[in-house]
């Protein structure tokens, strides 16, 4: 597999708003950090096998309805959202996964390539602790078939996330 590295947003494969997004907040050189690749990246596990790294190391921008109001979840990839951690995180009635028109709508990117932050609309962020078991963790750059890595902790906090412990445990 092939992976390119550019410093300008059409050539590094990110999305051109996040490019922008990433030099708004001084993070410019991310652009050029970038990685394209030619099949899609879209889910968790093709982002893990592109990259070559463990699955956990993914950070997933997920977008959910609290009663009614997107809030972004960033989870790692190994790990699925226990809604009933984000309800009663939120103070919410009910929260469910948004529609895919509402994750468009909300942050301006297709499912499958929303970034941790650089979204049209500000939402409420929950970040989850599992990301900082990390030293870097990879998200996506605005399209499904492009990465950039972070410091879980920088990325947090660029997305203006709160920690949060909303992974669904298992037995």
């Amino acid at each position: 597999m092939t992976t390119t590295a550019a410093t300008d947003a059409e050539g590094s494969g990110a999305h051109p708003r996040f490019a922008e997004a990433l030099r708004e907040l001084g993070l410019g050189d991310l652009v050029g950090q970038v990685r394209r690749f030619p099949d899609a990246t879209r889910t968790a596990a093709e982002a893990a096998a592109a990259i070559g790294c463990e699955l956990s190391q993914i950070c997933k921008s997920l977008i959910f309805a609290a009663d009614g109001v997107p809030v972004l979840v960033l989870m790692d990839g190994s790990s699925l959202v226990d809604l009933e951690l984000v309800r009663k995180e939120l103070g919410a009635d009910k929260v469910t996964r948004a529609k895919v028109d509402v994750v468009r709508e909300t942050t301006g990117y297709a499912i499958g390539g929303v970034p941790p932050f650089g979204h049209r609309t500000r939402t409420r962020v929950l970040a989850d602790r599992s990301l900082l078991e990390h030293d870097v963790v990879w998200a996506a750059a605005g399209t499904p078939y492009a990465v950039f890595p972070m410091a879980p902790e920088d990325l947090v906090a660029h997305a203006g996330g709160t920690l949060v412990d909303v992974r669904e445990r298992t037995a």
